[in-house]
């Protein structure tokens, strides 16, 4: 990869990672829509290296953006407080992902190289989006009102996010509609879970990349994590107040993208 490309793909990464439109997804279609030859031994071996060092970028953009709920869920720990079971509920919502992650591992990696498999599966992320669009009216919990096998299902969705195709923000999202979350608590309890989960993954692929890679990308490496992070910033600062607005359609936009993005790549390739 060079510099151009990096720039490229942190753009779309910090923006794609909180959206939910599956920034794994456009991490593969990308390369692809703008004719990038991209080794394929890079593709397969080092690849997800390289998008997980840009997630350490979002992992940050998002505690800064948090730092007032995260400043409360650490004192919560010596405190009996509510944050306390927040905690709680973001320690269960991550399970499944870490557990999915761990006996997949091999799987996920592999899928980075299908531009088909990540279209196809956006497309059904978008159904997903527009099935979740129909119960956002109805919640009306918030966040510590969620019970602990609630936070599990909406950590079950989040591993959706390991398939290229499905978004992290918004299938948990979704999940947390169908949980009776509000619109806003929703988002907030999503990207509140992400943060472990994309930490998680990149302090156990940041080793990898530091022993195995080729020349010149852990700098390109560092060069798209700090891209990545402002737009990251940018990002969960429109969602945050996008969720915040109850009179609109807030997840029909992302469906209808997501569909046409991935129908769009699926017949590209079907019929050149």
């Amino acid at each position: 990869m060079n510099f151009f490309e990096t720039i490229i793909l942190a753009i779309v990464q910090g923006i794609s990672e909180l959206f939910p439109i599956s920034s794994v997804a456009h991490a593969v279609i990308v390369p692809y829509l703008l004719g990038w030859n991209l080794n394929p031994s890079f593709l397969k071996h080092n690849f997800l290296e390289f998008v997980v060092m840009m997630h350490i970028g979002t992992t940050i953009a998002l505690l800064i953006y948090f730092r007032k709920d995260w400043a409360k869920i650490f004192h919560s720990i010596f405190n009996a407080e509510d944050s306390k079971k927040i905690l709680l509920l973001l320690v269960l919502g991550t399970i499944p992902a870490l557990l999915f992650g761990a006996l997949f591992e091999k799987s996920i990696t592999n899928a980075f190289s299908s531009v088909i498999l990540a279209a196809s599966f956006l497309c059904v992320n978008g159904v997903l989006l527009f099935l979740g669009e129909r119960a956002r009216k109805k919640g009306t919990k918030k966040l510590e009102d969620l019970s602990w096998w609630q936070a599990i299902i909406v950590g079950v969705f989040q591993s959706l996010a390991l398939i290229p195709g499905f978004s992290r923000s918004g299938s948990s999202i979704t999940a947390g509609f169908w949980m009776g979350l509000s619109n806003e608590e929703s988002a907030r309890f999503s990207m509140l879970l992400s943060t472990p989960v994309i930490a998680g993954a990149a302090m156990l692929e940041i080793p990898k990349l530091i022993h195995n890679h080729p020349a010149g990308l852990l700098g390109l490496s560092l060069t798209g994590g700090v891209v990545a992070g402002l737009f990251a910033f940018l990002s969960v600062y429109f969602l945050m107040h996008w969720f915040n607005r109850k009179e609109i359609n807030t997840m029909g936009p992302f469906a209808i993208y997501c569909i046409l993005m991935g129908g769009f790549i699926v017949v590209s390739k079907v019929l050149f």
